[in-house]
């Protein structure tokens, strides 16, 4: 019989803001091949190297592929297969125990955005731990800043087209390294640089995208704020802003004006080591081309003043009426434009108003009893690997390790979370299940298909929360429902986004571009219409005055500083807490996401382990040779939360005082078996309990 061959559109499933559409190559029931869509007017045909090997991801030799019991110690990795009806008795057996025990708070689930499918994502869970009555997992530590700040100051508004940028004349990108984690988004700077645009980045490190651009502004971690408000300073007190649109479209701009007048570019040198006149520079060039675009990176929220920073740079744009042209403005996420019912998605609480929130970031302190109410007994672990990305690891991995804790893991590999794990479920790959993707990176829907059957017993995420409702007796019509009969309600098909776009049309064109005015017209907020209480540009955001208007992605806690008290109403600098307060520790530690890695997904593959490379701190080598540090030597990089032994890689691309590790090793694949989040903290930035990786300071020394 001859071979049959499919081609097949799909979709990139995993947390990345480009959602690329992929060419899925069958041959006789098995992907063989994928590759970039060359149509997909985002995509462009090109695939990141995280992705373009995925068959070997789908086919490797330690995938999970059958429900696993733990034989071994908490930590060892070791486990029997069982079947999927034993896997549930045992899960059924321990929640009513615990349940019966300490009430259903005692549960706690713990995900992300490992898959990033409308259906198989950010909520697949909650509808079920929800109906179960668990503690509630708030998720903020990836952009809940940014986001809070950019709903304070903008509204929940797509914003940009990022397509349009190719009509910028000048391009800021800040604390983001587009090539890395951002790749498809590059040709359109690209073009826009060949029309004659700027191009400037903004970041501590000469990564490659500063290299890419026409200048590079190295800035102390930490203190982007000052240099938003230094700019804000001089394009006021030279007359740059444009009168007219401040005037009708911005609230706060006569309180502004005395609140930044003292932020001169020389106080501004002092905090973020900027040049006075670099400053100045930046600042008239902004204001005067036209269009002007700011990039911003998640990054920018990761120090104590972050959240406030993001609101000085969200500000910016109004000041210089970059909003009313095609290509102005600042493009953050555009997910706000995708019309997903995320309240059907998730479900209520039957106890909302007293549930226990529990934010994730805080899971090492959560499981060492630190939260009131009752212990945690028992952690359901999906979309996420904790041992790698939370914070404060030690107390992470040493809770994991609890014999009385009992933690379920829905899986590809044996992770770190899954060698700690009582059982272990299997999980479907993006070929394995049906889903479509919005983006926060573009204005496209992306429909992915069932292309190949799991792979041995594995199942979506949606499968295993039917089953589990199911054995656990929640009545709840949404589990009756196929993946496909829950995409027909996961969206507002009526919304004026979606006219003309329907499921039947995704499945059978792969892709489409909301129903939004075109490119080379899409400037919304060229007449104000902002969506704020206001209608305004909030630099006087009304929502640190009492509003109630946050995300409904996320559970962003209470608006207020990481001391509790309220946020001020106009952005304001705080410079960062722990660097340079303690002399024991004076270098800056970052530790941004990794080339190679999918935040922790592929770091034990082979091939991304070889790009990425194996842990190791860059340092600057003037830091290095003033502590006795050569290229490749072992160093200890330490301070009062662990010590990391690692590789020292010396280079200028790091500026003096920093030591860059990008996160996502695994652990166990690591020296000391601990990787960066050791080091770093669980203290919340200024709003939207957003981390503070980028406040984190640490001590390098030559190992004896």
């Amino acid at each position: 019989m001859a071979n049959q061959t499919t081609n097949t559109l799909g979709a990139c499933p995993h947390d990345c803001p480009d959602t690329c559409s992929m060419v899925v190559t069958v041959e006789d029931g098995r992907v063989t091949k994928v590759r970039g869509n060359p149509d997909h007017p985002f995509t462009r045909g090109g695939l990141c190297v995280k992705v373009t090997d995925f068959p070997n991801h789908i086919y490797a030799e330690n995938r999970l592929t059958s429900p696993q019991r733990r034989i071994g110690q908490k930590g060892e990795g070791r486990f029997e297969s069982i079947t999927w009806d034993e896997a549930l008795d045992d899960i059924h057996e321990r929640f009513t125990a615990i349940i019966d025990r300490h009430g259903p708070e005692a549960i706690l689930p713990y995900s992300y955005l490992g898959n990033m499918g409308i259906l198989n994502g950010l909520t697949v869970g909650d509808r079920f731990f929800n109906g179960l009555g668990t503690s509630v997992s708030e998720r903020t530590f990836c952009d809940g800043g940014g986001i809070s700040a950019y709903l304070m100051t903008l509204g929940p508004t797509a914003a940009v087209d990022p397509e349009s940028l190719i009509h910028s004349r000048y391009i800021i990108i800040w604390a983001c390294n587009v090539l890395s984690n951002n790749l498809h988004l590059w040709p359109f700077i690209e073009e826009a640089q060949r029309r004659g645009a700027k191009v400037v980045c903004i970041d501590p490190v000469a990564h490659r995208t500063a290299k890419k651009a026409d200048w590079h502004i190295p800035i102390r971690p930490g203190t982007d704020a000052a240099l938003a408000l230094a700019m804000m300073n001089v394009i006021i007190t030279e007359g740059l802003h444009d009168a007219d649109y401040v005037a009708n479209h911005t609230e706060g701009f006569d309180e502004l004006v005395p609140h930044v007048a003292d932020c001169s570019p020389e106080w501004a040198e002092r905090e973020t080591g900027i040049g006075a006149d670099d400053i100045r520079t930046l600042a008239r060039e902004y204001a005067a081309a036209k269009p002007s675009m700011i990039r911003v990176g998640v990054a920018l929220e990761r120090s104590t003043g972050g959240g406030n920073a993001a609101r000085a740079v969200f500000s910016l744009p109004a000041l210089v009426g970059a909003w009313r042209e095609v290509g102005g403005g600042v493009l953050q996420m555009p997910i706000w434009a995708f019309p997903v019912d995320w309240d059907r998605l998730h479900g209520p609480h039957p106890n909302a108003e007293r549930v226990r929130i529990i934010n994730q970031w805080d899971l090492g302190e959560a499981l060492h009893g630190g939260f009131d109410g009752p212990p945690i007994e028992a952690l359901v672990v999906y979309n996420s690997n904790p041992a790698v990305v939370a914070g404060a690891q030690r107390d992470v991995l040493s809770g994991l390790a609890r014999d009385d804790l009992f933690l379920v893991v829905s899986e590809h590999f044996v992770t770190d979370t899954a060698r700690y794990a009582d059982i272990v479920l299997p999980a479907t790959m993006a070929m394995e299940h049906e889903d479509l993707m919005f983006s926060w990176g573009h204005l496209y829907l992306t429909y992915n298909p069932k292309v190949i059957e799991p792979i041995g017993e594995c199942v979506p995420n949606t499968e295993l929360f039917r089953r589990l409702a199911k054995r656990m007796g929640i009545d709840d019509p949404w589990f009756d429902l196929s993946d496909s009969e829950q995409l027909e309600v996961a969206l507002d098909w009526s919304a004026p986004q979606l006219e003309g776009i329907t499921l039947d049309r995704l499945r059978a064109e792969g892709y489409a571009r909301l129903s939004l005015p075109p490119t080379d017209d899409y400037a919304p907020h060229r007449h104000g219409n902002f969506p704020t209480p206001s209608g305004k540009v909030e630099l006087l955001a009304s929502m640190a005055a009492g509003g109630n208007f946050v995300a409904p992605l996320f559970r962003q806690g209470i608006v207020g500083n990481q001391d509790g008290s309220r946020v001020e109403p106009l952005p304001t600098y705080y410079p960062p807490r722990e660097l340079g307060a303690n002399g024991d520790y004076p270098l800056a530690l970052l530790s941004p996401k990794s080339h190679a890695f999918m935040n922790s997904q592929y770091a034990n593959m082979d091939r991304q382990l070889d790009q990425q490379g194996h842990q190791s701190a860059r340092l600057n080598p003037d830091d290095a040779v003033a502590r006795g540090i050569g290229d490749g030597a072992s160093i200890r990089l330490f301070n009062e939360r662990a010590e990391l032994v690692t590789t020292a890689k010396l280079t200028p691309d790091v500026a003096p005082g920093v030591v860059l590790m990008p996160m996502g090793h695994w652990p166990s694949l690591s020296e000391a078996d601990l990787s960066v989040n050791a080091l770093n903290s669980t203290r919340y930035a200024d709003i939207g309990r957003a981390p503070t990786f980028s406040d984190t300071a640490v001590e390098v020394e030559p190992l004896a």
